[in-house]
């Protein structure tokens, strides 16, 4: 006769468990920007998913588990993009209320992918192996951020990994990615909490969990001399490129008004791309807020025409399109000779903001927001070359998924040197959705060890260097222009760049599913009767 399942008493009261998944999962929240100083703190993430993890430890009942998972995955993924309302009701035009509940409306339904996934864990973990249950723990953890990032085109916005970009995990990047770092995370975070009583199995895994956390560290003062140069490079560097960001920081509310934002938007990118003294020079998403037709004659080909005949190169963010072929979210790019031009259609495009779901519509006519319907370009499109380097755009929020960004690496030929993002994060606000996105422009520098090179209407315009230090950066909300150097990387690709490329995400799927397969049938092993001979 075996003993009784009891539960913990904390955990006996599923609305006092509920208020503490609550706090730690704003806790993760600010893990991944401190409203403070916007930087990333990875032992916040870290401590904040051990909470849950402590909450949903077995024996801890599947639909209790979901409760936790739910309310900590809302509270997170509220605290995470809140400013959200601010593009809907102040930019948009949609009342508070009803922004309110859009925001959360979409935590809610993202967060029903953590609370699926952390219902199997509860229903699959076995009671005899703390080590399978902490690597389940973490697999169910893999299942919801990859459904998370991928389904209905996903929005992968603040996934856990981000927190550890300047953390020990860092390291991982370049092999796994953010969601490797997420599973890993997660795991660690399970066997602390295994590891927490004396028994002997227990001290085992909490000793696995010391080996890790010891080679982990071992592996984060590697990066660190890395980063400190302690020993020479492997290749020699290429020549850098001198840049010219331009962030021309025109207030959302005006950025499409005929009487002042457009008029000011045309004039001051229009002087500083003839001016600026840069071997590249570099525009933000819509910097001209107009179609091409419907610019004055001559202002586009005067642009085009100073950069056809002189030493520079220029990219751009500009609409295109018409009514018949449709419109897209695109970059151009101007080089010296008589036909050198690039053009960039953005592949990834935002929900409501740049194309409408079915049975969305009565929604954006609820918004003023323009040109919400656009055309999608192709996946892998090439690079710009220039001054010896493939300089690959990538639009707004594109750089969110790295394995549509891995696929450019195919090609050796073809594969970038340098990253180049074209935000416009004004419909956002003076919020932490601009050091948020700066640290995942950071972690696809890391995961590619390709430089990102970032230009804004607001902010963050920086420079990022393969290993994902930020090296210069424009003071936040000012019209300015950043002169820097990067210098890109060739060679072979990352093994992350490298699998990504081939397969994307789908080993990641594949770990998870082995992991939760090998969980279900140790549990089955564990529940058949044994018979006497």
């Amino acid at each position: 006769m075996t003993a009784p399942v009891t539960i913990p008493t904390a955990l006996q009261g599923p609305w006092r468990g509920g208020v503490l998944a609550v706090l730690a999962g704003f806790a993760q929240a600010a893990s991944l920007a401190w409203p403070s100083s916007g930087q990333p703190l990875w032992g916040l993430q870290w401590v904040s998913i051990a909470v849950l993890a402590w909450l949903v430890r077995p024996p801890v009942p599947w639909r209790l588990a979901a409760w936790y998972g739910g309310v900590f995955a809302s509270a997170w993924l509220v605290g995470t993009f809140w400013w959200l309302f601010i593009s809907m009701h102040t930019y948009g035009g949609l009342d508070a209320p009803l922004a309110v509940l859009a925001v959360l409306a979409l935590a809610g339904f993202l967060a029903s992918y953590y609370a699926a996934a952390l219902a199997l864990f509860a229903w699959l973990a076995p009671r005899n192996s703390r080590g399978l249950v902490a690597v389940s723990f973490g697999a169910a953890w893999l299942l919801a951020e990859l459904a998370r990032g991928t389904w209905w085109t996903g929005f992968p916005w603040g996934a856990s990994g981000y927190a550890h970009v300047d953390g020990p995990l860092a390291v991982l990047a370049r092999t796994v990615g953010v969601y490797g770092i997420g599973f890993v995370a997660a795991t660690l975070a399970m066997l602390a909490v295994q590891a927490q009583r004396g028994d002997l199995r227990r001290l085992r895994t909490g000793l696995l969990g010391v080996a890790l956390l010891g080679g982990l560290a071992l592996l984060g003062w590697q990066r660190h001399c890395a980063l400190e140069q302690c020993a020479p490079p492997l290749q020699p560097p290429t020549q850098p490129l001198t840049l010219a960001l331009l962030q021309g920081n025109i207030p959302q509310d005006e950025k499409f008004q005929p009487g002042s934002g457009v008029p000011l938007a045309l004039r001051w990118y229009a002087q500083e791309l003839k001016r600026a003294q840069a071997d590249l020079v570099i525009a933000p998403e819509t910097a001209i807020p107009l179609l091409p037709q419907q610019l004055l004659p001559g202002y586009l080909e005067g642009l085009e025409q100073h950069y056809r005949t002189g030493p520079q190169a220029a990219l751009l963010g500009i609409p295109l399109g018409d009514m018949r072929q449709g419109y897209t979210n695109s970059v151009l790019g101007w080089l010296p000779g008589p036909e050198a031009q690039y053009r960039y259609d953005k592949h990834h495009l935002v929900p409501f903001g740049e194309f409408i779901p079915p049975l969305f519509k009565w929604f954006t006519e609820m918004m003023n927001i323009p040109l919400g319907d656009f055309n999608r370009g192709a996946l892998a499109q090439p690079p710009m070359h220039w001054r010896g380097q493939r300089i690959a755009p990538n639009i707004c929020y594109e750089d969110l998924f790295g394995e549509e960004l891995a696929a450019r690496f195919i090609d050796p030929a073809q594969a970038p040197t340098i990253f180049v993002n074209f935000s416009n994060i004004a419909w956002f606000g003076d919020s932490l959705a601009i050091d948020q996105h700066l640290h995942i422009s950071r972690m696809r520098a890391l995961e590619f060890e390709r430089p990102m090179v970032r230009a804004t209407n607001t902010g963050a315009t920086a420079v990022i260097d393969h290993r994902g230090v930020v090296t210069h950066q424009l003071p936040r909300h000012t019209r300015a222009v950043l002169i820097a150097q990067v210098r890109g990387h060739d060679g072979p690709p990352t093994p992350y760049a490298f699998w990504v490329a081939r397969w994307g995400l789908w080993p990641m799927w594949l770990l998870a599913a082995l992991v939760l397969l090998l969980t279900w049938h140790a549990q089955r092993s564990a529940a058949r009767p044994v018979v006497a001979g």
